[in-house]
């Protein structure tokens, strides 16, 4: 453990020299094709660095940290666009957290932030793409009947626990329903992970955490699901970094009405990919490209949906009691078939139940401990 630890404290070490070093370009070299050269180094090198990390946790952070997120920043910095490059440009310091954490700057929007869309027969199909469309009053929740935020972690962590007492007795429950709970359990990890990332960064650099999660149990379709409440931050990425020039190429070819479809599938197939290139740092075994099925799959049924809304001209929608168990279900099934099978290839689900597993022995330890002492 201690060796990995330090390996872990090199890799990041060199992490920081190489921000510092494209901070530093990005005062010397203007935007365009020579400052994308000399950051793509970089980029190349971000995209290799976790498999030097023999830590599974460590290892598998550093990957979304670095190969995904630290690299699409870098590459939409060289070509001055993204968080990166705003005006006034930022501080070293505030470079290097928000190139490799999932981090933006506290300010506050303006009033006219979020434009307000209707569904009509004049609306543009890349809000539909990115999720922008309201939902129908039906749909909408009642701020009285919403849960606080520290009730709803609290419940998130019983369910944890819960988790770690059914892997306790995985030889007595069956495989197919294993699997459903840890669709579950990877996304309460996530919002755990990303709220102490969070925490840390308001703590020490006063910024904040951008939203990853919106309650994706509660989205009333794909489109909302993919668009406002799943995975936000990868989603303001991959939107400037592939749906705009997909969308610009496509363009020459095609009318403004439809442009957006080509430009949604690219940032599917992209996601699909980055997710593989995560799975082999984690488990370092070479992809059956199941999980680019999955995203894809996501992606033909995302486009048909637009299309169905955009040529019936939908204004109404399922009440979300009704809509969000079909989009949850149909999402969580998916993955058990398409998703699920490369985690188990590379034993996530294996580190992750261990993990709680301990983490539930520990605390009986210290109930007992506490226990004979009083």
């Amino acid at each position: 453990m201690g060796g990995g630890l330090f390996n872990f404290l090199l890799v990041w070490m060199l992490v920081l020299a190489l921000l510092c070093y494209c901070h530093k370009i990005g005062k010397l070299v203007d935007k365009g094709t020579t400052r994308l050269f000399a950051i793509l180094p970089v980029i190349c090198i971000f995209l290799l660095l976790p498999l030097d990390i023999s830590i599974f946790n460590l290892r598998a952070l550093s990957s979304f940290f670095l190969s995904w997120l630290a690299s699409f920043k870098l590459l939409l910095f060289a070509l001055d666009q993204g968080p990166l490059s705003p005006r006034p440009p930022l501080s070293l310091p505030l470079f290097i957290a928000l190139a490799c954490l999932p981090i933006t700057i506290r300010q506050n929007p303006p009033p006219n932030f979020q434009e307000l869309v209707t569904v009509n027969g004049n609306q543009d199909l890349e809000k539909l793409v990115n999720g922008e469309d309201n939902d129908t009053p039906s749909q909408e929740l009642p701020k009285k009947g919403r849960i606080s935020t520290p009730l709803k972690y609290f419940i998130k962590f019983l369910l944890l626990v819960s988790f770690g007492y059914l892997y306790t007795k995985e030889e007595y429950i069956h495989s197919k329903i294993i699997l459903p709970v840890y669709v579950i359990h990877i996304y309460i990890g996530l919002e755990f992970i990303l709220a102490m990332v969070g925490t840390l960064a308001r703590a020490f650099l006063r910024v904040e955490l951008e939203p990853q999660f919106d309650e994706p149990y509660l989205a009333s379709s794909l489109q909302d699901f993919w668009g406002k409440r799943w995975n936000l931050m990868v989603t303001s990425v991959l939107r400037p970094a592939v749906f705009n020039p997909v969308k610009s190429i496509f363009s020459r070819f095609m009318t403004k009405k439809w442009t957006p479809l080509p430009a949604a599938m690219a940032s599917f197939l992209v996601s699909g990919i980055m997710h593989e290139l995560i799975f082999y740092h984690i488990g370092r075994r070479k992809p059956t490209w199941e999980v680019t099925g999955f995203f894809l799959l996501h992606g033909v049924c995302l486009t048909i949906e637009i299309v169905i809304k955009r040529e019936l001209n939908c204004s109404w929608g399922l009440p979300r009691v009704v809509a969000a168990p079909l989009v949850v279900g149909f999402v969580v099934a998916t993955a058990v078939w398409l998703f699920m099978p490369t985690v188990v290839r590379c034993k996530i689900d294996v580190e992750a139940r261990m993990e709680i597993i301990a983490f539930i022995n520990s605390v009986k330890g210290v109930y007992i401990y506490l226990k004979n002492v009083l």
